[in-house]
């Protein structure tokens, strides 16, 4: 994309623009499990203030782009994170948020799904048991950099 200054025009292809409005405002749906969800919490409060990003949690997954997993992902929460996963309007991103959402953490026992990767797919994983708050802020802003460089993610045609 080229911003021509003092013409008012600028020259860049659909995609680039598309992807740019959609990489500034992301909304993930709150998809707490376990103490992750404290510190997902502390990353959207005035402290960390996502809303500078364009990040703004949503309550439906139907208004959301992007799930974030905070949190144990137990065998019988996962059928109800796919239903919400599946209502997820296209394209949907997910970010796993802590050890136990990235790898069934140290839990490895019958009732727990060994990371989130084994129910939705995961564009982003922030490790740490709990991660700190400025930890998920910079795996939206690498999902922000996923979402720049694709192309055609956003229409029928690939």
């Amino acid at each position: 994309m080229r911003i021509f200054p003092g013409a008012g025009a600028i020259l860049g292809t659909i995609d680039a623009f598309v992807n740019l409005s959609r990489a500034n405002s992301i909304w993930p749906v709150t998809f707490g499990l376990a103490c992750c969800a404290i510190e997902m919490m502390d990353t959207g409060a005035s402290t960390n203030d996502l809303d500078r990003f364009g990040i703004i949690f949503r309550a439906s997954p139907r208004q959301a782009d992007c799930m974030v997993v905070a949190g144990t992902v137990t065998k019988k929460m996962a059928p109800l994170m796919r239903r919400l996963y599946d209502q997820m309007p296209e394209p949907r991103y997910v970010i796993a948020m802590g050890s136990c959402a990235c790898s069934g953490g140290v839990f490895d026992t019958y009732a727990v799904t060994q990371g989130a990767d084994q129910v939705v797919p995961v564009d982003v994983y922030v490790p740490g048991c709990p991660p700190r708050p400025e930890a998920l802020l910079d795996g939206f802003l690498k999902l922000k950099k996923i979402i720049l460089a694709e192309e055609y993610r956003w229409s029928k045609a690939r």
